[in-house]
């Protein structure tokens, strides 16, 4: 420990003094040089040339020029120290170049808009070193990580952390070939120690969990079920050929003293990203040609803001205050790749839905839900399998229990009436929420915790309430029985699916249960308990239904009442959303597989749901919002003010992308659209090469509609009123064919 303390305390020092001495020679440079000064006049419209420039706080550029921003190769040096030398594109870093540290980290390769993007090698002032591939300042693919303690790494990654398949090689002579996850071992692998023993098998979190089996090097051998619980640990010892009697062996010692050599390093921080500096142009807020706004294609005037991966942090030097905008939000440019200037909102002032208080019609079915809930999560079971017998799935595996308001053995007392509570297929249940790692007491928190639940104001086309816990983690949905049926019938390949692909873009379902009333009324109230899509830190700004089809597919609100918390359709949607390749080929593959499983399982009018938060918003308005055609006039609308929560996520280290999947938290951009005026019905409108910075959620939600009768009979209705490939009740094949070819054409590859 002391030595680990010695060596931290020196690599501390060591930054220190390279900081002050990059400073020194900054101020040197600065101070020293002398300028020469371009006449912005002299040179025409697109013309590239040579430059030095002087750039408020004291920054410098120096390289090409072109249309009053940096645009070839250049240059430029911070007053801190940091320097960056490569390709520039339209005032933006783009291409290939190396971003050079205080501390003499650097980073040489690609770059996107500031990001590291694409091929690079990071060489940190420690020792470390990465070369591989990047995806927005993440490490995320194929990619070779030499630690500072000298261990080494190379195989897959993904948002920063090994994940895939990958070797890690111990200073001590140790190492392991196998899956990763999250930056842990998990899955298939081997670890060998130096001294020859090996253990191949199952792990789960850095350790052996499940069958696997233990080698010496004699020969001898111990195999079973491996697990850090004692209880769990079961397995026989088979000796060798050379062996004559059983060692006094403990397969505990493998998790007590064989794996304490085996600690994943945990890397070099980035001071800073590259894609915070945000270089300070000279002009800024001068009314030249630059700043006039452009004339759209449809007669429209649209002002574009810089940007805004280069000023969403504003910023600056390491020691820079980030609340100086330094005027940048009046530069405007006449680029057809640029960010365009954002919608204006109108700010919801409350939650979305109702506090189930005392009082409440549904108050008393609240209670009863929140009592089976605590009931059934927290009733001890046996150790969970994920492999589960095909009778844990048969639809009358079910539990009814009892709930006298006096209570009873086996529950407690209530201030609620009395009522019988059902749960379908337990075990199933239970397996799925270990699946989807959600904690058993932080469930029963969320639910049954002292804060009520919220009803969402009026029930959808089905019939059914929502309800959402207060923390927004899940959603309680009630369902038909109909629906129940669908869900048991389908249980078996959704388990099958869900554990075969972890990335699966379909609900997450965690618990089916019914409350039935005692005394005249005898009611049932079916519900299941979902994951929320839309729980997140970020501010979701705009969410869009969509299905593929036009009929009836638009907004019911008026205009002016549409807010963040309005759910869009698809003729309102007015963006294309374009993600990078690794990321699109990923969601192309598992739409497909999504979408097989439901049309095997005969499921339609199922729907994207896709949110996303600006990573820029404007001063919200007192009224008025953007209409969701995307036929607004930008004429009068506000360059927007950086959203700093969103910015500060999504700009940490990379260690803070572990909650970047797919379809959760991706940054994104997205592309406005316009329909033309004449379409009324079409479905995806015209880009116009207006780009906005994004985090993105998206997944596919209510998938507990069959085609049954009542669906059929509706197709043949509408089909004698309408063009029958623009309803939504379709048969599951051509609605599987019509969302799919849909999807692929609103979601492309950022090129």
């Amino acid at each position: 420990m002391s030595k680990k303390l010695g060596f931290r305390k020196a690599l501390e020092t060591k930054v220190k003094k390279s900081q002050v001495a990059a400073k020194k020679k900054a101020i040197s440079i600065f101070t020293a040089m002398s300028v020469a000064h371009v006449d912005e006049e002299e040179a025409g419209s697109g013309e590239v040339r040579h430059v030095e420039k002087a750039l408020p706080r004291g920054d410098f550029y120096i390289g090409e020029w072109c249309d009053g921003l940096p645009h070839g190769n250049g240059k430029y040096l911070w007053t801190d120290g940091c320097m960056y030398v490569g390709g520039w594109f339209k005032g933006k870093i783009m291409g290939k170049g190396k971003f050079c540290w205080p501390s003499g980290a650097t980073y040489e390769g690609e770059f996107k808009s500031g990001f590291m993007d694409g091929q690079g090698t990071f060489t940190g002032f420690s020792g470390d070193s990465y070369k591989g591939s990047w995806v927005m300042n993440l490490k995320h693919g194929q990619g070779i990580k030499n630690y500072f303690n000298g261990d080494y790494y190379e195989g897959e990654w993904r948002t920063g952390f090994q994940e895939g398949e990958g070797r890690y090689q111990w200073t001590n002579g140790i190492h392991y070939d196998g899956q990763w996850k999250n930056g842990l071992m998990n899955g298939n692998g081997r670890m060998e120690w130096s001294d020859g023993n090996s253990y191949e098998g199952c792990w789960e979190d850095g350790f052996p969990k499940g069958n696997g089996t233990f080698r010496w090097p004699d020969g001898s051998s111990y195999v079973g079920v491996w697990s850090k619980d004692v209880k769990e640990m079961n397995g026989t010892y088979n000796p060798s050929d050379s062996s004559t009697e059983k060692p006094d062996w403990d397969p505990q010692v493998v998790f007590l003293e064989y794996l304490k050599e085996c600690k994943i390093c945990p890397g070099e921080k980035m001071s800073i990203l590259p894609s915070k500096k945000v270089p300070h142009w000279p002009g800024m807020g001068k009314g030249n040609d630059q700043g006039r706004p452009r004339r759209m294609s449809d007669g429209k005037l649209n002002c574009h803001s810089f940007s805004s991966d280069m000023h969403d942090v504003s910023a600056i030097s390491e020691g820079d205050s980030k609340d100086d905008d330094d005027g940048i939000e009046s530069l405007c440019l006449e680029d057809s790749t640029s960010r365009g200037s954002l919608p204006q909102f109108k700010t919801p002032t409350k939650r979305q839905g109702q506090t189930i208080s005392k009082g409440h019609k549904n108050y008393e079915l609240m209670l009863n839900l929140q009592l089976g809930i605590r009931h059934s999560v927290g009733r001890p079971g046996p150790v969970i399998s994920l492999d589960l017998k095909s009778s844990a799935f048969d639809p009358k595996e079910k539990v009814w229990t009892k709930f006298p308001p006096e209570g009873s053995k086996h529950t407690p007392p209530h201030q609620s009436s009395d009522f019988r509570w059902k749960d379908y297929c337990p075990l199933v249940f239970r397996t799925l929420r270990k699946l989807f790692d959600v904690d058993a007491a932080d469930y029963m928190i969320s639910i049954c915790g002292d804060d009520a639940l919220r009803e969402l104001s009026s029930p959808g086309k089905s019939g059914s309430f929502f309800y959402l816990t207060n923390d927004d983690k899940y959603m309680i949905k009630t369902i038909k029985k109909a629906e129940v049926k669908v869900l048991l019938r389908m249980l078996p390949a959704y388990y099958n699916h869900v554990r075969s692909f972890e990335n699966t873009l379909v609900t997450k379902f965690y618990g089916l249960h019914c409350v039935k009333l005692t005394g005249t009324a005898q009611k049932k109230v079916r519900f299941v308990i979902m994951g929320n899509l839309l729980c997140t830190h970020y501010t979701i700004h705009r969410r869009f239904d969509l299905k593929g089809s036009s009929h009836g597919r638009t907004t019911s609100k008026p205009e002016s009442e549409i807010d963040p918390s309005t759910t869009l359709k698809d003729l309102d949607l007015n963006y294309l959303f374009r993600l990078e390749k690794t990321w699109f080929e990923e969601f192309c593959r598992q739409v497909d597989r999504d979408c097989d499983l439901l049309e095997q399982e005969r499921i339609m009018d199922y729907s994207l749901l896709v949110g996303f938060h600006f990573r820029e918003v404007p001063t919200p308005l007192a009224s008025g919002a953007v209409t969701p055609t995307g036929n607004a006039d930008h004429e009068n609308e506000e360059v927007p003010r950086l959203s700093q929560t969103g910015q500060d996520q999504l700009d940490s280290e990379p260690s803070g992308g572990s909650s970047i999947r797919l379809g959760i938290s991706m940054p994104a951009r997205i592309e406005k659209t316009v329909r033309k005026p004449e379409c009324e019905t079409q479905l995806i409108g015209e880009p116009t090469g207006v780009f906005y910075d994004v985090i993105l959620f998206f997944g596919i939600i209510d998938i507990l509609q069959d085609y049954d009768i009542t669906k059929k009979l509706e197709h043949a209705y509408k089909s004698m009123q309408y063009d029958p490939t623009s309803i939504s009740a379709v048969d599951p094949k051509q609605y599987s064919k019509r969302f799919r070819d849909f999807i692929f054409k609103i979601f492309v590859e950022d090129t």
